[in-house]
């Protein structure tokens, strides 16, 4: 039990780990509700969970959420389905890594924190205004489903030939799997499950967006990294670092590139993948993704 703690500890305290991060995030908060829940089936009391999951969910209910503003992040790192949660994560984890490839843990963790707040307005929005979702028995949001599209359309928009091989189908191109999901979430809006589907379009509108605008030299996620660098400040304590290097071999220090070079170099693995990307070209790349 130590070990796993102690390893829990290095996978939170390492720099450059989102998606490690966010995938125990949602599963440690899964199994402590799922644990609640059991204990309180049990002894018949369900205060406690009933409780926890009020304040975490995302409630429909515009005069209920401006009295629980943070359930609009709160609701995306929860899960109640055990299938649900594996489904999301699984997706995540193939999505994402592709995110971090080619723009960096840092960048990953702004489109899952922006996919999951657009999903969460746009659910919000749409169950206020129109008829159909104000007469749907939905008392909240719950799921990282939305912040999770968002993954995986900006990685069908960043590299949208990227192929995947699927059991029973061979290789499909990211975009096609991306378009699949869209139009089955369109679907689905009108469904038992309309709020799931309307947060995955959300979500997905967002993870579009984001890589647009960044191709376009605009970086949609500073604010969440100027956010995130100032919780670091408060809570770690920095140390001097001393560095030195051990041979005769030079050091080759490649500025930092800007976004016309960034652009040229996203451009380049669109048309002939990440591979046919120089030294150079990958430690710019690099650089740019620690910005």
């Amino acid at each position: 039990m130590n070990s796993i703690i102690e390893q829990l500890k290095h996978n939170f305290k390492r720099k450059d780990n989102g998606l490690i991060k966010i995938i125990l995030t949602n599963i440690i908060i899964f199994l402590v509700l799922s644990l609640i829940y059991v204990f309180s089936k049990l002894f018949q009391n369900n205060v406690v969970s009933q409780f926890l999951l009020e304040n975490l969910i995302l409630p429909t209910d515009l005069s209920v959420f401006i009295s629980k503003p943070w359930t609009l992040i709160t609701y995306f790192f929860s899960h109640e389905n055990i299938f649900h949660i594996i489904f999301n994560l699984l997706s995540f984890y193939w999505f994402g890594n592709i995110i971090v490839e080619y723009l960096g843990n840092r960048r990953l963790v702004n489109i899952y924190i922006l996919g999951g707040i657009f999903a969460g307005v746009l659910f919000l929005l749409l169950f206020n205004t129109i008829p159909f979702f104000i007469n749907s028995p939905t008392l909240g949001l719950i799921g990282a489903s939305g912040a999770i599209y968002a993954v995986v359309v900006a990685a069908a928009t960043l590299v949208p030939d990227y192929t995947f091989f699927l059991m029973f189908f061979g290789p499909v191109k990211i975009k096609y799997l991306a378009i699949g999901m869209i139009f089955i979430s369109i679907l689905g809006s009108v469904e038992a499950n309309a709020g799931g589907n309307i947060a995955h379009l959300g979500g997905a509108l967002m993870g579009y967006v984001f890589i647009r605008f960044l191709k376009q030299g605009t970086d949609l996620g500073k604010p969440i990294s100027a956010t995130s660098d100032f919780v670091n400040k408060l809570f770690v304590k920095k140390t001097p670092l001393k560095v030195t290097y051990k041979g005769s071999g030079k050091e080759v220090n490649y500025g930092a590139p800007d976004q016309k070079e960034i652009d040229q170099i996203l451009d380049k693995i669109n048309r002939s993948g990440y591979e046919s990307l120089s030294k150079e070209e990958k430690q710019k790349l690099f650089k740019a993704s620690q910005k």
